[in-house]
């Protein structure tokens, strides 16, 4: 079990505290909106109304000793800052930050947080993906020109081992896992003998330019 500091609880922060909690975790939630915090008190460890800026606060309520701190104060980009400040203060490992536009991103990045997250950005790249791709389901980003994608085999595999089709050598990507949608099963690091049926969907890993590729495969 880990320990979770969410720092602001607006939809992002609440729906994530709660998910974090209900994967056994112990979160320790913080927002200066009573209301909010009444609401979300009965589903984590402990909920608080206070200033997730000032490191006290967060060492009284235990932050000092948490695996990672999550930060998602809306608009208030002062805020943000002064937050991630405040847990690098108590040495808290780990940083995610939510972030709101470009300009709070680079200001992140400069000062060192672990992952910056964007969540209207990331949404809209993986739709535009799915949109423009050939049965393309999910799409993850990985940074830095990296990407996990799920899509549906091509009619061009079907029936092929992955063995034979030698993905990485003639696309530049490998199948991590494959989704037997028949049976809901799924099998990750699947068998290089295994073979491809059309009702099976794959996830594949490789750079973007290579992932696109894949996806105008008929």
């Amino acid at each position: 079990m880990k320990r979770f500091v969410v720092a602001g609880l607006g939809n992002f922060g609440s729906t994530l505290a709660v998910e974090l909690t209900d994967a056994g975790h112990e979160v320790i939630a913080i927002d200066v909106d009573g209301d909010i915090v009444d609401r979300i008190a009965p589903r984590v460890a402990k909920a608080v109304v206070g200033d997730a800026t000032d490191s006290e606060t967060l060492r009284r309520l235990g932050a000092d000793s948490a695996d990672a701190g999550i930060v998602s104060t809306g608009d208030d980009i002062t805020a943000s800052i002064l937050s991630v400040l405040a847990l690098s203060d108590l040495k808290v490992r780990d940083t995610y930050v939510k972030v709101v536009s470009l300009e709070h991103a680079r200001v992140m990045h400069r000062i060192g947080v672990t992952e910056i997250i964007f969540p209207e950005r990331d949404s809209a790249e993986g739709l535009a993906k799915r949109m423009g791709g050939n049965a393309l389901l999910k799409y993850v980003s990985l940074g830095a020109g990296f990407s996990i994608q799920e899509m549906g085999v091509p009619d061009q595999w079907c029936g092929k081992t992955i063995r034979e089709l030698a993905l990485r050598q003639n696309h530049d990507v490998t199948i991590v896992a494959i989704h037997d949608v028949l049976k809901d099963r799924i099998t990750g690091s699947p068998d290089p003998d295994a073979i491809l049926m059309d009702s099976d969907t794959i996830l594949l890993a490789g750079t973007d330019e290579a992932l696109e590729r894949v996806a105008r495969i008929k």
